[in-house]
């Protein structure tokens, strides 16, 4: 069979007729060539990811260096710690 000719089901037909111990090498260059061609995508769409995450956690404020210690005071439990919501005191 020649290789640049092959169709999706004369490949299917030539893997069935692969012995048992041949599928661990193939499992493994399909994984190759899966990762190949996802890592020759090109720059724009990995820039678009990269703007399309640009400005999360943003919160709108300016230089809160200064206020640093007492923000962090606000989101540590002096008890629990560090938790996403203050414990309900009971």
């Amino acid at each position: 069979m020649n290789p640049s000719l092959a169709t999706r089901q004369q490949l299917i037909e030539e893997i069935k007729t692969l012995p048992e111990d041949a599928l661990a090498e193939l499992s493994s260059f399909v994984a190759y060539l899966r990762y190949k061609s996802v890592e020759q995508k090109p720059e724009a769409t990995q820039s678009n990811f990269l703007l399309s995450i640009a400005g999360l956690g943003t919160s709108g404020e300016t230089n809160v260096s200064e206020r640093d210690e007492a923000i962090l005071a606000n989101e540590i439990d002096p008890f629990y710690g560090w938790s996403l919501h203050r414990k309900q005191q009971g």
